[in-house]
């Protein structure tokens, strides 16, 4: 069977009439560059925003149509907005879904549309950074751990589709499901379900996205996935504060974010960006964690302060962030995230487990106090 290209999948989108039946989503420049990894296409169409539940069949056809490509197992396709490349004639208004699940639908300040929740799921915790190399993904994971041994029923999604880590952080392998409709089954190990683009294509495949592309992949790990029941779900978020972070605080009510940082100025000056940010498009900052916070030398006992100590705290204390906690640099969190047993569920009566639980404890009680602030508005933010 021949490998199935970029060029199969746009001929084959060229029998999808556009909008008003006019033309075809190729030619009428509608879709996004083709991505195609283990027998998925991946790509994104894009439509005026009042008009997306009703061009709903569009995307369904599209969707039917390359599965139909010999080769081609599933297909991820989603309906994206870009006003620059669908202008109106009147103001776009953005499409308003009704609430499911248990997590309400927050409603967005200055006109904007509600957000839906994910069904099942009660609230969503983004952890983020304004730089790599800072251990989010491992504070992620341990967090994620931590808030489940605090009696929490926890999902995980690794949205750092630029360099997803989780199948290795919690040595999961294989590839997800699909089950009923257009569902997927999420994949579990240590009792977390967990999704990750890592899931869909090889560990050294180069990933090259797009502005829709990374909408319109996030919104499909988050929504088209089986979570069922969760109290709360981690997302890993890539670093910096680009379109992935945009696309969660535009469609997903965030119960709020939690910013990871070393304490060194350097990866401070990054982290007032990630704060920033979140700040303007008014997500909660549940608070600050500062990561290789100090090192013990485990033969003599005797503290080092490597990348110096205390700057997220006074950070924290200068913005009027709540300071989540201090996570110890240890080669025990090196060797069990390379190894794929985390701390937090290896060890978990160890020092460094109860960091993180604490660490679980004081988000879990901001995201309380976060719900319970019903005058907090949540603003639709449109690309110009």
């Amino acid at each position: 069977m021949p490998d199935v290209t970029r060029e199969m999948v746009l001929e084959k989108l060229r029998t999808v009439r556009g909008p008003d039946m006019e033309g075809n989503i190729v030619d009428l420049g509608l879709v996004s560059d083709v991505f195609i990894s283990d027998g998925k296409a991946y790509f994104s169409i894009t439509v005026p925003a009042d008009r997306a539940k009703e061009l709903e069949p569009m995307r369904a056809a599209a969707e039917r149509v390359v599965r139909e490509i010999p080769g081609v197992n599933a297909a991820m396709v989603a309906l994206t907005a870009d006003r620059k490349a669908a202008p109106q004639k009147a103001p776009v208004e953005r499409p308003r879904p009704a609430p499911t699940g248990h997590a309400p639908a927050q409603r967005a300040g200055r006109g904007g549309a509600p957000k839906a929740g994910i069904p099942g799921v009660g609230a969503i915790i983004a952890v983020a950074s304004g730089k790599g190399g800072v251990g989010k993904s491992t504070t992620s994971v341990n967090l994620a751990l931590a808030l489940q041994a605090n009696g929490l029923k926890v999902g995980l999604l690794d949205a750092d589709i630029y360099g997803p880590s989780m199948p290795r952080l919690l040595k999961i392998s294989g590839r997800p499901q699909q089950i009923e409709g257009r569902l997927i089954r999420p994949m579990e190990n240590y009792g977390l379900k967990v999704m990750s683009m890592g899931f869909l294509v090889d560990e050294e495949v180069a990933m090259i996205w797009r502005g829709p592309m990374i909408q319109s992949a996030l919104l499909q790990m988050l929504r088209e996935v089986a979570w069922g029941e969760l109290d709360v779900l981690v997302v890993d978020m890539p670093p910096g504060t680009g379109d992935a972070q945009l696309t969660m605080a535009q469609q997903v009510p965030l119960a709020g974010a939690v910013i990871v940082s070393t304490p060194q100025d350097l990866a401070l000056v990054d982290a007032r960006k990630g704060l920033a940010m979140f700040r303007k498009v008014e997500v909660p900052v549940l608070g600050i964690v500062e990561n290789m916070s100090y090192f013990v030398a485990p033969d003599t006992g005797r503290r080092y302060d490597i990348f110096g100590h205390g700057g997220a705290r006074k950070e924290a204390e200068r913005i009027g962030v709540p300071f989540l906690g201090e996570v110890p640099l240890t080669m025990g969190i090196r060797e069990t995230s390379d190894a794929g047993t985390p701390l937090v569920a290896s060890e978990p009566d160890g020092e460094v487990a109860r960091v993180y639980r604490d660490i679980a404890a004081r988000v879990w009680g901001e995201v309380t106090a976060a719900r319970q602030d019903k005058s907090r508005a949540m603003p639709s933010i449109v690309f110009e």
